[in-house]
């Protein structure tokens, strides 16, 4: 019993610090959140792998990217819908798009 309790403790410190979520990738998140608008360029979204696209969005850097991810722009809803997103999964969804835009 007395083991139990313990790895119930342990089991809910961890969970209540965060380390017991790991962070999604990049990949991972434009697949399940970000796909159904930049993979058609629905609703003026850029399209993955359209260089042209996003060439005048990367030229605002980062800092911008990250901002209209976060907060939306024009038809883009905040966080691209993906609620549960931590900031460092929304740079990675950015990033991978970027990534495969060039």
């Amino acid at each position: 019993m007395k083991k139990l309790i313990i790895t119930a403790l342990a089991g809910a410190m961890a969970a209540g610090s965060g380390l017991a979520l790991a962070e999604r990738g990049g990949k991972e998140i434009y697949d399940s959140k970000c796909f159904a608008c930049h993979s058609t360029g629905a609703a003026g979204a850029p399209k993955i792998g359209d260089a042209a696209a996003w060439a005048p969005r990367l030229e605002q850097g980062m800092d911008t990217l990250m901002k209209h991810a976060k907060d939306g722009l024009n038809a883009m809803p905040p966080m691209g819908t993906c609620m549960d997103c931590s900031d460092a999964e929304l740079q990675a969804a950015v990033q991978y798009m970027i990534d495969q835009s060039k």
